[in-house]
């Protein structure tokens, strides 16, 4: 079949602007404690063991819902379950703003990871019915620009909010931060309900030509996929392959989670003010961003995979190391960069692997709990870097912890390529093995 980038590009023009805002929504939502901190735990007297347990926690509701919420999503169809999802966990992160102790914070927290649940395994899930495999890395990277995006934007205007709004009405900065930056979640939520397409069979946007096309495409590389290797939902959640991608995930996430939260607070160490923190702390988000189109664009063309997991988070290791023994804070901020662009770049080609291995129901059930397990590094990101802070009184031990587990998941994606690199092939290397060996015969 012969490839049609036009009709890619155009849906990926329809589909992807909203896809990237309901996620930038998401992320902000559940990083902008981070930002809260600064004033909020002197408010509360929370301790940073406290803060680090109660950010980490959300992953606790996260996990425990996300495989049913992602199989609710196959049954019910993305538009309605994420447009939900959209609205829930938007009224909670507002809910966030009158919590008065550990406790309350800790329950909020909890309701929340459960009110996500489901919405980013949905979100790759519901790619793969849009994009062929060929084009995944550079629509996951494109879509996860979301996640760097929401620090360029949204810390600085966190660190504006809290300084400009405390007071106002009688609530602090940070619960005003709260409040209004859930609004985005609330408004895509009504958004994705009438504007999201559930598959390209009743994709108004395309015509009966490009519909019957691109149906066509991915119906095939379905069928080719399966006829290689078909997956149960049982055989999915059992398979070591897909086991082995937890523990990437976890790496993943608790390393984009645990920097993310974290990262305003390592930044204010430097002596800054919150406004200042809140623009310094978009530097290493910005080149996150650069880091996930370039390695996803780069890994598309090249129809490598692995290293272009496992590379990144090797750098990703060596950036944080820098930073943990840095002797100034412009050093230190080199190496904070380093490390979040180097979790950047590996992003885009984690999730190539559970679409490449799975299809259907059990890619559903499949990266959901890839994502589900994976989002416990959400949990041990955050609280560890709380606990080593309170031990050490310091940032230095816990950057060299993130370090660590950055090496140890490039160690693992290595293992699991050469487990799939048959399957891994690209399609034009695959087209060219075959014509070797017909032209030996």
């Amino acid at each position: 079949m012969d490839e049609r980038p036009d009709i890619i590009a155009k849906t990926a023009r329809r589909i992807l602007p909203i896809l990237m805002i309901c996620y930038f929504a998401a992320f902000l939502d559940r990083v902008n404690i981070g930002f809260a901190a600064l004033t909020m735990n002197k408010d509360l007297g929370f301790s940073a063991s406290a803060f680090g347990f109660g950010a980490g926690i959300f992953f606790l509701g996260y996990v425990l819902c996300e495989l049913p919420s992602n199989l609710m999503l196959v049954r019910f169809g993305a538009r309605r379950w994420i447009a939900r999802i959209l609205i829930t966990w938007g009224v909670l992160s507002a809910a966030t703003a009158f919590v008065w102790n550990p406790a309350s914070f800790y329950t909020v927290r909890v309701l929340l990871g459960a009110a996500e649940a489901g919405f980013f395994p949905g979100m790759i899930f519901f790619m793969t019915l849009w994009f062929p495999r060929q084009y995944r890395a550079r629509m996951f990277g494109t879509f996860n620009i979301a996640v760097p995006l929401s620090s360029v934007i949204g810390a600085p205007v966190s660190g504006l909010v809290i300084e400009y709004l405390n007071g106002m009405h009688g609530l602090a900065g940070w619960q005003w931060m709260f409040i209004l930056e859930a609004l985005p979640a609330i408004i895509m939520g009504i958004v994705v309900f009438f504007a999201l397409p559930d598959t390209p069979r009743n994709a108004s946007f395309l015509s009966a030509d490009e519909r019957r096309w691109l149906s066509t495409r991915l119906d095939a590389e379905r069928e080719a996929q399966e006829a290689t290797e078909r997956f149960t939902v049982l055989r999915a959640l059992t398979d070591p392959r897909v086991l082995l991608m937890c523990l990437i995930a976890v790496g993943l996430v608790m390393g984009t989670t645990g920097i993310a939260i974290w990262m305003p607070q390592f930044i204010k160490a430097f002596g800054l003010s919150n406004v200042q923190t809140g623009f310094v702390t978009a530097i290493p988000a910005a080149f996150m961003g650069l880091a996930m189109i370039v390695v996803g664009r780069h890994a598309d063309k090249t129809g490598e995979r692995t290293w272009h997991a496992a590379g990144p988070f090797l750098v990703s290791a060596a950036g944080f190391t820098l930073a943990a023994l840095a002797s100034s804070p412009l050093l230190s901020l080199v190496g904070l960069t380093i490390g979040a662009a180097g979790i950047g770049g590996a992003s885009p080609n984690i999730w190539i692997f559970p679409t490449t291995l799975l299809t259907g129901a059990a890619a559903a059930a499949g990266v959901a709990l890839i994502n589900s397990v994976g989002s416990t590094g959400g949990f041990f990101g955050p609280s560890i870097i709380g606990w080593v802070r309170d031990l050490t009184g310091g940032f230095s031990e816990a950057l060299l912890v993130l370090a660590a587990a950055m090496a140890v998941t490039a160690g693992a994606i290595l293992i699991l390529g050469y487990s799939m690199r048959d399957m891994m092939r690209s399609p034009a290397a695959a087209a060219r093995e075959v014509r070797a060996r017909e032209a030996r015969v």
